[in-house]
């Protein structure tokens, strides 16, 4: 007769039970890699906005918006225009319009305010940009008179 011991049973079940919590979060989505994901893509299109707008020698901007936290680009079509309300949408390296949206649950800690970029690249202020699931080492920076992004 072949069968299994209680003590083997319980041993199986608990085993099955911390592989279980080890993989599970990985499947799931909440490792973290979304958020450092979101963050490295806004970083590099903010860099590219700022090399547009020196390149083209017009006003570009990025505009935040929450639920899923999203960044929208424009390039105005007017050199020295303090804001891309007269514009369109910024082309990307891929050929479409440049918009870096957030996976799963990433969001924003607190909704930024529009990034501009002068005709020279300059922003028209520093920026500090939070995303949830960060540490506070990860913020995103723009400084405010070279308009550096890191």
């Amino acid at each position: 007769m072949l069968g299994f011991t209680q003590v083997e049973l319980v041993v199986v079940v608990v085993v099955a039970g911390i592989l279980a919590l080890a993989t599970v979060p990985r499947f799931s989505g909440d490792s973290g890699f979304e958020a450092r994901a979101f963050r490295d893509g806004v970083v590099a299109s903010l860099r590219y906005a700022q090399k547009s707008a020196v390149a083209a020698r017009r006003t570009t901007c990025a505009t935040f918006s929450g639920a899923p936290a999203r960044v929208d680009f424009q390039i105005s079509n007017n050199n020295g225009a303090a804001n891309c309300t007269l514009g369109a949408p910024l082309i990307g390296p891929d050929n479409r319009a440049l918009q870096v949206t957030a996976a799963n649950n990433v969001t924003f800690v607190v909704l930024p305010a529009d990034v501009v970029f002068d005709g020279a690249g300059r922003p028209l202020g520093a920026s500090a940009i939070s995303i949830s699931g960060l540490d506070a080492g990860l913020v995103i920076a723009v400084e405010a008179e070279t308009g550096y992004v890191h």
